[in-house]
Order: C-alpha cells, then sequence, then structure tokens
C-alpha cells in the first residue's frame, strides 16, 4: 500500500487495520468509507442498507452541489466552518472532493482566517473528539494512549500544545482545531490520505486565566506545567511516537517561543520533525520575497530586511534568507548584517539595556544605537522589505507605509501575522499609502482592492503553499530527516511557480486553485533534496511525477461490491 494511496478495501478489511469491514449502520458511521445516498442499489443490498437511507440514489455531483447550497446559505464563516467539520466527521471522501474543487473558496474557512474564531470557541462549538487529547496526568501512559488510535499505521501527526495559537496566544487544549486543520490541507493540498493523519494536543495545562475559570472550558483548569516536568512529558511523547508510530512524520506546531526552537533542534536527530511556524513560515516568506525581485529588479543579496517581531516566525524567516544568501554569494555574517528585527523593547542590538537577548536573536543583533519605535528603525534601516510577523494589528501604520513608498520605488510588505484581525496592516492601506506601488503578501487573505481604476489582487502568504507539499515528498521518499535545505528548495521551486499574470494582478503567489499543482511540485524538489544528501531511504524513479501522482488520494468514491 502505498504512503498516499487509498486503502483498500478488496481484502475485506477496514482502515483500521484487522477489523471486518463495517456494515449496516457501522458503515454510515464510518466516515472514511461512508458515501451517504450516494451508495448504488447493489451496495445497500449486499452491504445490510436497505431501509437504513432515502431510496433515490445520488451521484458525488449532485451530492456537492446539495453541500454547496447549504454551505452558502450559512449567515456567517463560523457557521461555515462548522457546517464542513460536521460534513468532513460524516463523509471525508464528499468533504475533500468540496475542498479540491473548490479550495478558494473552502481553504480561507477550514483553515486561516476562520480556524482562528474556531479555536476561541472551540468548546462552544464542540461536536465529537477529532484526534488524542493527551494530557500531563497521563505521564507513563503515552505509548498507551497513543495505540488507542484505530489505525495502526499513522504517517503524518500534527502536534500542539496550545500556548501560541496563531496570533491569539494561550488556548490550551481549545488549540486542537489547528492540528485537525493543517491534516485537512494535506490531504486536499496535496493528497495525504486522510486515515494516515493523527492530530494531537498535549495537554499541560493553560497560563489563560479566563480559560482556566471558565466552567466549560475543556481541558486541564490549572496553570501550564513547565521546566523539568514538561521537558519529561515532551521525551516521553516523541520516545513514544517512535515506538509506536515508527513511520511517522512529526509537525510541531504553535508551540512557544521558549519551547518550540529547543524542541525542534532537540528532536530532529531522534525524530523525522519539522516545525511549520518556523521552517514553514520561512519559506513561504522566502518564496515570496523571491518572486517580488522579478518585480522589483534587485537581487537578493542586495536587500535590506525589517521585521517587527522577533519569536519563532521571524528568526525562522530571516535564517532561511541567510540560507539563500549564502548560496547567492554572501558570507553568513554579511547575510545576517541584512536582517533587522524589532521586537516588545525596540531594535534588536547588541548594547540593548534590559533583559538579556534570547538565544535566537543573537545571530541578529546588529551594531547600532537603541531604537524603541519601528517608525524609528525604518527611517535608520532603510528597508527593502518590511515584515510583520508580530500578531499586532495595524502596527504598519499609514505613516510608515508612506516611508516605505519614500524610500523604494516598489516596497515589499509582508503583513503574515494570523488571523486577519491580527494583520500588521490591511491590504488597501497599502496599497493606498504607496499608491500601488507595493509588492504585498499577507497572511490572511484580503479581497482585491480597486484603486486608480486597476484592481489589486494581494497574495496570501500562507504555509499551505508549503508544508503540505514538503510533508508529502518526505513521506513519499522515506526522508530520515527534514532539512533546513529541502525548505530553501521548496522556497525557490514556489518562487518559480508564480506566473506573470500573478505578478501583473500583483499576487506574488500562485492562485489558491492551483494548491494540488503546487503541493506536487514542491513534493519533487523536496524529494530531490533529500536524495542529493543521502536522506532518502524509499527507491522513486528518477522522474517521480507519475509515481507521486498515483499515491495520491482521490475524492471519488469506489465501488464496494
Amino acid at each position: 500500500m502505498g504512503i498516499m494511496t487509498p486503502i483498500s478495501c478488496d481484502s475485506g478489511l477496514s482502515p483500521v487495520g484487522g477489523a471486518p469491514f463495517p456494515r449496516g449502520a457501522a458503515l454510515l458511521a464510518n466516515s472514511l468509507l461512508n458515501k451517504g445516498t450516494a451508495f448504488t442499489e447493489r451496495e445497500r443490498d449486499a452491504l445490510g442498507l436497505r431501509g437504513l437511507l432515502p431510496p433515490r440514489v445520488f451521484t458525488m455531483d449532485e451530492q456537492v452541489g446539495r453541500v454547496l447550497g447549504n454551505f452558502r446559505r450559512k449567515e456567517n464563516a463560523l457557521e461555515k466552518y462548522i457546517f464542513l467539520t460536521t460534513l468532513q466527521n460524516r463523509n471525508e471522501t464528499l468533504f475533500y472532493r468540496v475542498m479540491q474543487d473548490h479550495a478558494e473558496e473552502m481553504i480561507p474557512i477550514i483553515y486561516t482566517p476562520t480556524v482562528g474564531q474556531a479555536c476561541l470557541e472551540y468548546g462552544a462549538i464542540f461536536r465529537r473528539p477529532r484526534g488524542l487529547f493527551i494530557s500531563i496526568r497521563e505521564r507513563g501512559r503515552i505509548a498507551e494512549i497513543l495505540r488507542h488510535w484505530p489505525v495502526i499505521d499513522v504517517r503524518m501527526i500534527v502536534v500542539t500544545d496550545g500556548e501560541r495559537i496563531l496570533g491569539l496566544g494561550d488556548l490550551g487544549a481549545l488549540g486542537m482545531g489547528i492540528p485537525v486543520g493543517k491534516l485537512a490541507l494535506y490531504t486536499a493540498c496535496a493528497g495525504l490520505h486522510p486515515a494516515y493523519g493523527l492530530p494531537i494536543t498535549l495537554d499541560v495545562g493553560t497560563d489563560n486565566a479566563s480559560l482556566r475559570a471558565d466552567p466549560f472550558y475543556l481541558g486541564l483548569p490549572q496553570a501550564r506545567v513547565r521546566g523539568a516536568a514538561y521537558d519529561e512529558f515532551i521525551a516521553e511523547f516523541v520516545t513514544a511516537v517512535r515506538a509506536v508510530f515508527p513511520r511517522a512524520l512529526l509537525q510541531w506546531e504553535d508551540f512557544g517561543n521558549t519551547n518550540a526552537f529547543r524542541l525542534l533542534q532537540d528532536n530532529r536527530p531522534k525524530l523525522c520533525s519539522f516545525n511549520d511556524d518556523i521552517q514553514g513560515t520561512a519559506a513561504v516568506a522566502v518564496a515570496g520575497l523571491l518572486a517580488s525581485l522579478r518585480e522589483t529588479g534587485g537581487k537578493l543579496t542586495e536587500q535590506r530586511l525589517l521585521f517587527l517581531g522577533a519569536g519563532e516566525a521571524g528568526t525562522g524567516i530571516a535564517d532561511l534568507f541567510v540560507a539563500a544568501a549564502c548560496s547567492a554569494g554572501l558570507s553568513a555574517a554579511e547575510a545576517c548584517a541584512r536582517c533587522w528585527f524589532v521586537d516588545s523593547e525596540g531594535l534588536v542590538v547588541r548594547n540593548r539595556s534590559g533583559r538579556p537577548l534570547a538565544h535566537h536573536k543573537l545571530p541578529y543583533a546588529q551594531d547600532h544605537a537603541p531604537l524603541r519605535t519601528l517608525a524609528e528603525a525604518v527611517d535608520a534601516v532603510r528597508p527593502t522589505i518590511l515584515i510583520g510577523v508580530s500578531g499586532q494589528a495595524g502596527t504598519f501604520t499609514p505613516a510608515i507605509l508612506r516611508r516605505m513608498a519614500e524610500l523604494n520605488a516598489r516596497p515589499v510588505v509582508f503583513a503574515l501575522s494570523n488571523p486577519t484581525s491580527q494583520a500588521e496592516c490591511t491590504a488597501e492601506t497599502v496599497y493606498r499609502e504607496t499608491q500601488g506601488r507595493a509588492l504585498f503578501a499577507s497572511g490572511s487573505p484580503f479581497a482585491p482592492v480597486t484603486l486608480n481604476g486597476r484592481i489589486f489582487t494581494p497574495g496570501q502568504g500562507n504555509n499551505v503553499y508549503i508544508f503540505p507539499g514538503v510533508g508529502y515528498g518526505a513521506l513519499a521518499c522515506g526522508a530520515r530527516e527534514i532539512t533546513d535545505a529541502m525548505f530553501l528548495a521548496a522556497a525557490r521551486r514556489l518562487a518559480e511557480l508564480v506566473t506573470a499574470g500573478d505578478l501583473a494582478m500583483g499576487r506574488i503567489y500562485p492562485a489558491l486553485t492551483r494548491i494540488r499543482e503546487v503541493s506536487l511540485e514542491l513534493a519533487i524538489a523536496v524529494v530531490a533534496e533529500a536524495r542529493e544528501n543521502g536522506l532518502a531511504t524509499i527507491a522513486l524513479p528518477d522522474d517521480p511525477r507519475a509515481e507521486l501522482c498515483a499515491r495520491r488520494f482521490e475524492a471519488v468514491y469506489r465501488d464496494y461490491v
């Protein structure tokens, strides 16, 4: 059975591994196998479904039409999210057909920006569990809990501890919406069979006092565990994953800055894993930067980057930019000198008083006088590229944007914080204050903007362009490790996929309608990088395109009899 291929029912076994193929009501309750009203007359007789369904048989296309009609009648994005997740829990094949055929409409609902609101209200909208909740009370039993999952051959795990959910902060157990949404995108965008994905929330408490006081909060109503107890819990989790799901790739998601960097570095040698907030965000930002150079006419080695926010996303972008700039001829010191940061205490410089700089900021501490504000930093640094990863809405003020336009004929502005409510600026503000000269991307989608008779379609610099393809490629070739070089290869390929038509519209990323193509191309680039560095353990043809296409999950119904 291929890594991404649909699981066959010809053997009479269900995807849970060894259980008899379900019949009757049990089959209708199995979201991976249920076809609803599309079960044929023969299947209804053979599988004990006669009378359990309305008599008329519908095609999948007819079912899609009904879904779209109901979806579009919902009054707001959260109601649409609830509707789609209910469909996913009932009929996953139909859910992914709708996702694939209407990606631009569905991805912003099932993921950013709507997933942020869904996480905030996860307890209120909770219908049925999806994934595993492992609390720190289960120390010593994590392997046992992993074995409770009904699929014995998990290949992709997305895990969070809920401490830094998008730009919303510590949501504890309510952060489960993120792993669930990411795995839905692995299937919709790259073709990973949904049976192979496992969302996990590690509940170590929360420092969000309002959640602890909420009588309906789903998680542990206690302060977040830190220090040695936390580290021992994570170590047991990693060991258990290796033992129970030895072929799984693990994606770290939305961990706080104090843990994200060290968990990635400590566990990369032990477990095939990556951190999407650090490496995925970096790759999508560098891809946008590379694509923007086709419009600005500048060279990568000449850019000056100014970041608002010096957490895992910002320094991850800088690290990958440094790798790209070094491959273009700069030394590491020269490349680092082109990355400037403003954090909560001002410009990140060597002689700044106050708290010692965190380890991940040290390479980017510049030799400059301290400055307190972003506006002062813009004047001093004179950046060609302004990148927001702060989670602070509106911090790219009209005055700052006008200053960027004074300094650059084609300023590049990335407001990457999610969800939309946390973006550093809006698309309309950027285009208006720069007279339409800015190249803009945001983490969450913005509607097209009309200015002086021209329509600008802002690009969405979202990780959905990166992590599905990287994970798909790594699984397909059995990569022993996921390296930063793989993310750089993915970034370069993504930039190449931006068309002249995209750039003419003001978009520096491909349209989401091409996301399956994009993910496939990135997977091919990752496979090539893994081979070149001796990290691939599964033999694939020299040109793996046909093989990777054949392994993808396709959202079509199979005949069971």
